[in-house]
């Protein structure tokens, strides 16, 4: 089947087979491997991306449920020399270990500050809670996020 959707602002037109995930085409087609594939369940939020506007673990949308959509993935953040608030937030948080969650974390976040630059703990908490980390704990993300709040370009 034939698709076309939008990753990262650049149109892109693809032949898919029936059982190919987003994710699939976004690491294997498009060489786009910030996107981690984790549990492949859509349960640790390692392959989280925006699709319009709204995360999505892309493990669980077949590619044909992506056609005419738009899709932003980690490297579709910040310009080249140039970070975006939220990834310049996790760094300077300490927020990063291993770095396997951190595109999916750093995209949750912008999807919430998008939604609103100003939220609050709990709501910061509740938008994090589909990213699964095992080596940072949850306070410097949850601080990463919240340094990053007001400092987003809307």
């Amino acid at each position: 089947m034939k698709i076309e959707l939008k990753v990262n602002g650049v149109d892109r037109r693809l032949e898919v087979e029936p059982e190919e995930r987003l994710l699939d085409i976004l690491r294997e087609r498009l060489h786009l491997t910030g996107t981690k594939e984790g549990c492949g369940e859509g349960e640790c939020g390692a392959c989280t991306v925006i699709m319009d506007g709204k995360t999505v673990n892309s493990c669980m949308v077949l590619a044909g449920q992506a056609d005419g959509h738009a899709v932003t993935t980690i490297e579709g953040l910040g310009k080249r020399g140039s970070l975006h608030p939220v990834q310049k937030a996790f760094l300077e948080e300490g927020a990063v270990q291993c770095g396997f969650c951190t595109p999916g974390m750093v995209l949750s976040a912008k999807a919430l500050l998008d939604r609103n630059p100003h939220p609050g703990k709990e709501e910061i908490a509740v938008a994090m809670s589909g990213n699964l980390c095992r080596c940072t704990g949850y306070d410097r993300i949850l601080k990463a996020v919240e340094r990053a709040a007001g400092e987003v370009e809307q």
